[in-house]
Order: structure tokens, then sequence, then C-alpha cells
């Protein structure tokens, strides 16, 4: 079983004082590569938090629990509660460059149907002659149900 491991970028001004305290422990962190470690996920838990700020985890910027915290409880979002009307949403949520897409009564009108789909005309497989309303049905049809025909 492969021993998982959490890759640890320090930040650039953190890589000495990350690779003091790597060292320090038993067994050693080792690097992954020139600017990276190899964390045990048990070890990750318990590392100073010092050491992580500005870093990237796994490919990811590192954000402490405590930055979570403090943007949720900045956030005008409110939960939804079942059964209630969903809130509403601000418009500076919305990016300025944001597409409003037209209405209904904007929108061009679908294109016709091809007389062979649709309308009800009757497609038939020309192996059993069974009717289809549309090609790509007898084409299904013809694949799995006459595969030596093809």
């Amino acid at each position: 079983m492969p021993v998982l491991m959490i890759t640890v970028e320090p930040a650039r001004a953190m890589r000495v004082e990350f690779a003091k305290w790597a060292v320090r422990q038993t067994p050693k962190v080792r690097t992954c590569s020139p600017s990276a470690f190899a964390v045990p996920p048990g070890l990750f838990t318990h590392m100073p938090e010092a050491l992580l700020i500005g870093s990237t985890v796994d490919g990811h910027p590192y954000r402490s629990p405590e930055e979570d915290a403090a943007l949720a409880a900045a956030s005008q979002w409110r939960t939804a509660v079942p059964g209630e009307p969903l809130p509403e949403v601000p418009d500076a949520a919305y990016a300025p460059d944001a597409v409003q897409l037209p209405g209904p009564e904007h929108r061009p009108a679908p294109a016709e149907a091809a007389p062979s789909e649709g309308d009800g005309a009757a497609i038939t497989c020309d192996v059993c002659s069974r009717p289809f309303t549309t090609a790509r049905g007898r084409d299904t049809h013809r694949r799995q149900a006459h595969p030596e025909a093809d």
C-alpha cells in the first residue's frame, strides 16, 4: 500500500525555516523537489502554521482555518432554509462583465426539423422494417439489433 504524502512548497522566504523544522522531525521530512517537501499527513496537522503561510500545499495556495472563518463571518450570504424561498443574490455578486442572457421573448425560434425527423414521419429499418421517428433511433437500433448487416 503506497504511503500518501502531502507536498508542501513553502514560500521562498520560509524555505530555510521549513527545512530546519523538517530535519528536526522523526523521521525527517524528505524533499520531493528542489523547492518542495513530502510531509506525512499526521505530521502536517501538527506543523507550525507560520511555516505554511504563503506556501503551496498539494498544488493549492494554503489558507489558514482562521482566514476561512474570517471570510465566512464577513460574508453577506445567508444560508437557505428548507421550505423558505432562497435569499436574493445581490448584484455585487456578479462580475461586472457578466452577460445577461436574452429572455424567452428574444430568443430565436428553433430551426424546423427535417421532414424525415419528427412530425411522426416513419423511418424504417432496412433490415426488419421496424418504424422509427428519427434517423438516430433507427441507426442505434441497426447497430444493436443487426450488427451482421454492417
